[in-house]
């Protein structure tokens, strides 16, 4: 077990500083109805729907000039900052790199007090030593972090309730997703997807820690899918869970996205569908059993993942109301399905696509691989990827962050399984065509064909759900890898990788306000009030910076 050890300030101080019952007041019923509370922001993406989209209004198109920083807060720890604050009452609790949790005066960016978690050094993660925040219920703080554990804490002083073991940090198993709440449990997945692992998602009783259910998202001998893997393929076969899901509580079910398959680059080593990786699950959320499935991806062999946001709207559907499922897929694929039973109800391109050239009645993809050496479009990081994507009620537009013009080659070899060791299945190029794109760095001229590689172009799509069409783009001067707000003013707030945050006209895509904030912006805008003001907190590189409306 890794040495944990924590910092507070003492009990009696944290009472003097922290508002009187502040803490112990996101209960569940608060956050089955954060909708009607937009002045504060109760779970990951905002509410159950996962719509990030809130109902305040008192930044508007017109008064969003009149943004000013409010406060900033510096990470201790240098690396991309991708946690996503929780804020309840002027308290925002946030974690930073790589697992400590943090209580903030959200108004003045003042620490409360500040918890830490050393992971065990040997503690693997693949795609760095991110954690995307915690999850809150009652009096209690729950963080999962990066050697596998999922810990509770006391939401007034810090101190540590319980710390238990989720899963094995020697086999590489970790967790970097926030945690959900639904009822009185708290659900986490795992990632470890290019290390072998055997991938699942689990619920535990926020009181004492206890496991209540477990479903591994690669059935084993007997289960229905099991025969989508051959011989002991599944025993390695990846399908982590590292992006928090959605819930939607009157049907009682959770929906969670489902990462690659492993080896990651080369599907001819495991044959067969290889379920459910690549897939979204639909699980009874009481007892963790399978509702249904809906699979993107077949035999990954381009590392796309499913682990999008799965965002849930009440909408008509071809004259009818229907509870529908919006997924914008890292395989370069929008796609609406049926929320109560994974019905596929449409599927359109929205960034150039080659591996597949379509999708069958089913939704499942007419596969068209590439001869070795020719480029697959989207490349290795998708048409989109994990950041989180918005859908605006007021709009009825579905937005989300894109790659354009960006393709890889992939190089499959054989490989073999090692506990605690990467298990890829060979490599890639990534690529992007010189002729027609943006200038936006220098390059390694590629032999093949007139290539170089620097990955395109990022672009902030708005779709219209009913159709798949593209209703407008914001096409940005470099790769994008932010999430997206939409706000009851029709206010869009997302980000980019060269450090602008922006403020756009959610109906027309016109930029209306932007900002310099000097780094990287990875995940997606929340928006709070405290004592009346509005505030919108994003990370860039580094720093958490917040803005507010000039006084």
């Amino acid at each position: 077990m890794s040495m944990t050890h924590y910092f507070t300030r003492s009990l009696a101080l944290a009472a003097l500083l922290v508002p009187s019952g502040a803490a112990a007041q996101i209960t569940y019923e608060r956050i089955l109805d954060a909708a009607a509370d937009p002045g504060n922001w109760l779970t990951y993406n905002g509410t159950y729907s996962s719509q990030r989209y809130s109902g305040l209004d008192q930044i508007t198109p017109e008064n969003v000039d009149d943004l000013e920083l409010k406060w900033m807060l510096p990470n201790q720890v240098f690396g991309a900052w991708q946690s996503n604050p929780i804020v309840d009452d002027g308290i925002m609790y946030v974690t930073q790199r790589p697992n400590d949790v943090m209580a903030v005066d959200a108004a003045t960016g003042r620490v409360f007090w500040l918890y830490r978690h050393t992971p065990a050094e040997q503690a693997r993660v693949c795609c760095g030593a991110n954690n995307r925040g915690v999850a809150v219920l009652d009096d209690r703080v729950f963080m999962g972090t990066l050697d596998a554990r999922l810990i509770a804490l006391d939401a007034i002083n810090g101190q540590e309730l319980w710390n238990i073991e989720v899963a094995d940090v020697d086999l590489a198993y970790s967790i970097t997703m926030a945690p959900l709440i639904v009822k009185d449990k708290v659900l986490v997945g795992v990632g470890g997807g290019e290390f072998g692992i055997r991938g699942f998602v689990a619920a535990y009783d926020v009181e004492t820690g206890e496991e209540a259910w477990r479903f591994y998202t690669i059935p084993g001998p007997g289960e229905p899918g099991h025969e989508t893997w051959e011989g002991d393929d599944w025993e390695h076969g990846g399908a982590p869970i590292w992006i928090t899901g959605s819930f939607d509580p009157d049907l009682d079910l959770v929906y969670w996205g489902v990462g690659n398959p492993g080896p990651d680059w080369n599907p001819s080593q495991r044959p067969g569908d290889n379920l459910y990786s690549d897939a979204v699950v639909a699980l009874d959320a009481d007892t963790g059993e399978l509702a249904w499935y809906f699979q993107f991806t077949p035999n990954d062999g381009y590392d796309y993942d499913a682990v999008q946001v799965p965002v849930l709207v009440d909408m008509e559907w071809e004259g009818q109301p229907r509870a529908l499922m919006l997924w914008a897929n890292r395989n370069g694929f929008f796609y609406v399905l049926d929320r109560a039973t994974g019905e596929f109800l449409s599927g359109t391109p929205f960034v150039k696509v080659n591996w597949a050239s379509g999708l069958d009645e089913n939704g499942r993809p007419i596969q068209t691989p590439q001869p070795d050496g020719e480029p697959t479009w989207p490349g290795n990081q998708g048409g989109t990827n994990w950041y989180p994507p918005s859908y605006s009620p007021s709009t009825g537009l579905f937005y989300f962050a894109a790659w354009e013009d960006y393709a890889t080659i992939y190089e499959p070899e054989e490989s073999e399984y090692i506990p605690g060791r990467y298990f890829l299945g060979g490599g890639f190029s990534v690529l992007a065509p010189v002729e027609g794109a943006p200038t936006i760095g220098i390059g390694r001229t590629s032999p093949i064909n007139n290539w170089t590689d620097v990955v395109g172009y990022g672009s902030v799509k708005a779709l219209d759900p009913s159709t798949g069409e593209e209703v407008w783009a914001f096409d940005q001067f470099d790769v994008t890898d932010s999430g997206m707000l939409t706000t009851a003013s029709d206010l869009l707030f997302t980000g980019g990788r060269e450090g602008y945050f922006h403020a756009l006209d959610a109906r027309t895509g016109e930029l209306l306000w932007k900002a310099s904030l000097g780094g990287q912006i990875v995940m997606a805008p929340v928006t709070y009030t405290v004592n009346g003001e509005q505030y919108v907190t994003v990370i860039s590189g580094n720093s958490m910076v917040t803005f507010g409306l000039r006084n």
